[in-house]
């Protein structure tokens, strides 16, 4: 029997669950437990299907956990522009030329991000304002 036929919506790939997921919880402001999650998602997917998400995203590191009477509640790691920042990170953690895709990126990025980016790296070519 397919989802469709069970009542169910089209199934959705584990990456699009887990993005939804770290959404909700990144909006929260207070660590959620599965069972809060689910609620929250209105019952699709199933609590067994969020409980077994949130302890994928625990094991890569996105969330942190904390007992909460019978059951964990979780926590996002970082906010979005932290996920980010991890994720060009590990980019280049995984390339053996470190300059070769450093100086690649900063061709590619336009003139106002490069002048932030130098801001950022503390030399800012513009003087003080």
């Amino acid at each position: 029997m397919s989802a469709n036929a069970q009542g169910r919506g089209p199934k959705r790939a584990n990456g699009e669950r887990e993005a939804e997921i770290l959404d909700l919880l990144q909006r929260a402001g207070d660590a959620l437990t599965p069972g809060e999650v689910a609620e929250r998602l209105g019952g699709e997917p199933t609590y067994s299907t969020v409980v077994t998400i949130l302890t994928r995203m625990h094991a890569k590191q996105l969330l942190t956990r904390s007992p909460r009477g019978r059951a964990y509640a979780y926590t996002p790691v970082t906010d979005d522009p932290g996920f980010a920042a991890r994720r060009m990170r590990t980019v280049l953690e995984e390339r053996s030329d470190r300059e070769a895709v450093l100086a690649r990126f900063a061709d590619g990025l336009s003139s106002a991000d490069a002048d932030l980016l130098r801001q950022l790296l503390g030399s800012d070519p513009q003087p003080d304002r």
